[in-house]
């Protein structure tokens, strides 16, 4: 006889895991169910975020950028350094106990909210059934008035550069690098690319990244994406666009890749190859015949402004569903439906959802860029202001980058914000704050900011878009 439960979860990362806490804390009984396995075999809840993905990650950029700044930086502020060396097995390790730390977090907010685990992979049967899989091949049976499915996503693979998890390798694989590649070839110059690229140069590796299209970071403000692009150049990331990889050849302990770009065919030999061309959703096992759960021509689960399938008492969070594949918009997702079962009011403003790019320097935007604004026709203004004359930045040795706002000239509407520089991503969750009450640039302009701060780099932009600017030059 199959186990009755409120609401089922399929999937444990950061869609799935807040959808059944909040459910819990909505004082209904709640499963949650997720087959993450990690290398060494052992199962654990979070998904790609906080086993593979965001967490190790920041683990390794923060860690990487100290080693960076402590061999060229901190000179500049007095402190001397005899001879440094790099512990990659330290690194490693503190990577690897964070992860742990926050996986096991989540099964103890699982038993605090009365959410019950199930390690093992669902799926989803007509009637709201869910079929849980362990890991020895026992099956059981669950049954929920709610089925949210939540199963994520995983890395893009090309066909032409076939993965062997040692030398041509996806971005979990790329985490896990015991010793520092000598040469590191990137196939994807977005996010993923650009962070992984980032840490391993840091760390020494020569690093060269492919990128298909001619246009670097296209999903970032133009003025933002130029100014990134600068930077990453002057530290020795080798970016090249419109570079379109042919082929991958494992060869004596080497890769071997063909690309061609408007100059011809090109070879280019690296120690490790990593492909980061992007995610697709991962929808392998989860839907049986007949639940009506329909997929559209991308693979994604197709879901309404309140992530329903259609199916009644069905529902779709994260990255398994249309939008931006980000763990802080599939959390939102997540919270919202578990709140429209309980029926309560919920909703989720996709204008507002904020992009952050962890590299140094960090790269954090909301809402549109000045490009598609003005696509748009909407007449608009511009303010920008450079950290070289922010104070805190000056003083923290991080001046590159700047502040930007995008307002509407009609009723002074803040319509986008673009930072690059120190704490970006920090940075952006004010503007965030402000689009989501629909702020004006006046607004911004007559908020106080602490001085000396790096949040008067947004202030100062603010003024900037009137030309009223106190500490950077009007244009």
């Amino acid at each position: 006889m199959s186990e009755l439960y409120d609401v089922v979860v399929i999937g444990a990362g950061p869609a799935g895991y807040p959808a059944a806490i909040r459910a819990g804390q909505n004082k209904l009984k709640v499963a949650c169910v997720d087959e993450w396995k990690n290398f060494d075999g052992t199962y654990a809840f979070g998904g790609t975020c906080l086993n593979a993905g965001c967490i190790p990650s920041k683990a390794l950029l923060e860690s990487s950028e100290l080693y960076q700044r402590a061999k060229d930086e901190f000179s500049l502020h007095g402190i001397k350094i005899g001879d440094l060396k790099l512990d990659l097995a330290t690194m490693q390790k503190r990577r690897a106990s964070i992860v742990k730390t926050m996986t096991g977090g989540i099964t103890a907010l699982f038993k605090a909210n009365g959410v019950v685990g199930y390690q093992g992979h669902g799926c989803l049967l007509p009637g709201n059934k869910v079929l849980v899989t362990g890991a020895d091949g026992a099956e059981k049976t669950l049954a929920a008035k709610h089925v949210v499915l939540a199963s994520g996503s995983v890395p893009v693979r090309l066909r032409n550069v076939p993965h062997d998890g040692k030398y041509i390798v996806d971005s979990w694989n790329a985490l896990e690098f015991d010793a520092v590649p000598a040469r590191l070839g990137v196939i994807g110059a977005g996010v993923i690319g650009l962070e992984l690229g980032s840490v391993w140069r840091r760390l020494g590796s020569e690093v060269t990244v492919l990128e298909a299209m001619e246009q670097f970071l296209p999903i970032a403000d133009g003025a933002i994406a130029k100014e990134a692009q600068r930077h990453f150049k002057k530290q020795g990331l080798d970016i090249k666009l419109g570079a379109k990889v042919s082929s991958a050849t494992v060869l004596a302990e080497a890769v071997d890749v063909v690309y061609a770009d408007a100059q011809g065919e090109h070879k280019l030999q690296v120690d490790k190859l990593v492909v980061a061309v992007g995610r697709r959703p991962f929808t392998e096992g989860l839907l049986a015949e007949g639940t009506g759960v329909r997929l559209d021509e991308r693979g994604f689960i197709q879901v309404d402004e309140h992530c329903s399938t259609g199916v009644p008492n069905v529902w779709a969070v994260g990255d398994v569903v249309r939008g931006p594949m980000l763990a802080h918009k599939g959390k939102e997702e997540g919270v919202m439906v578990a709140d429209l079962i309980s029926g309560h009011f919920a909703e989720v403003n996709y204008k507002v959802i904020p992009s952050v790019i962890y590299t140094a320097p960090e790269i954090a935007w909301v809402g549109q860029t000045e490009e598609q604004v003005k696509a748009s026709g909407r007449p608009y203004k511009v303010g920008t202001f450079p950290f070289s004359a922010s104070g805190r930045a000056r003083a923290m040795e991080a001046t590159q980058g700047l502040a930007k706002i995008v307002s509407a000239k009609d009723d002074d509407e803040v319509l986008g914000i673009h930072v690059i520089g120190p704490m970006a991503g920090e940075l952006i969750a004010e503007a965030v704050l402000a689009m989501e009450y629909s702020a004006s640039t006046e607004d911004i302009q007559r908020t106080i900011h602490a001085h000396p701060t790096l949040s008067e780099a947004i202030h100062e932009a603010a003024l900037a878009v009137d030309k009223k600017a106190i500490d950077g030059i009007n244009r």
